[in-house]
């Protein structure tokens, strides 16, 4: 019988990612790295190891102070070190997450990328998961 690891959440933060990384590529050069960043993603989602993706909006919202009370709003001068984008993955530990993480084609133009699990247990004793809903009826 075959044990099954169990698989942990973990989150590929992509940094560094905006326009100006790109900008001395050829269009042919942006073509093969769009190509090779697609099979990147499209091997782990066939793997069943990335559940979902998605690239984040160059411009942001920072919200803080007591109330919310401060909004400001972006791109910042130090926008290069904000998330650009995530890869949610299921693995079986850090490492293979790492691994991962270093095969990705955007690291050859300066991109970097966190790797994060994801954890039930926040430090505060905050619900970090949703409780399950019942099904709603809209009539």
């Amino acid at each position: 019988m075959e044990t099954k690891t169990p698989s942990i959440p973990v989150l590929l933060l992509f940094r560094n990612t905006g326009p100006e990384n790109h900008r001395h590529l050829s269009p042919e050069q942006r073509q093969q790295l769009i190509t090779r960043w697609n099979a990147w993603f499209e091997g782990l989602v066939s793997e069943g190891k990335a559940t979902e993706g998605q690239p984040l909006e160059l411009e942001t919202r920072v919200v803080s102070g007591p109330g919310g009370g401060r909004v400001v709003d972006g791109p910042f001068p130090e926008a290069k070190e904000a998330v650009g984008g995530y890869v949610k993955l299921l693995v079986g530990s850090l490492d293979e997450a790492t691994a991962i993480a270093r095969r990705h084609p955007g690291l050859d133009y300066g991109m970097m990328i966190e790797v994060r699990e994801l954890t039930p247990h926040c430090h505060l004793g905050v619900t970090t998961k949703a409780a399950p809903s019942s099904a709603h009826s809209v009539n």
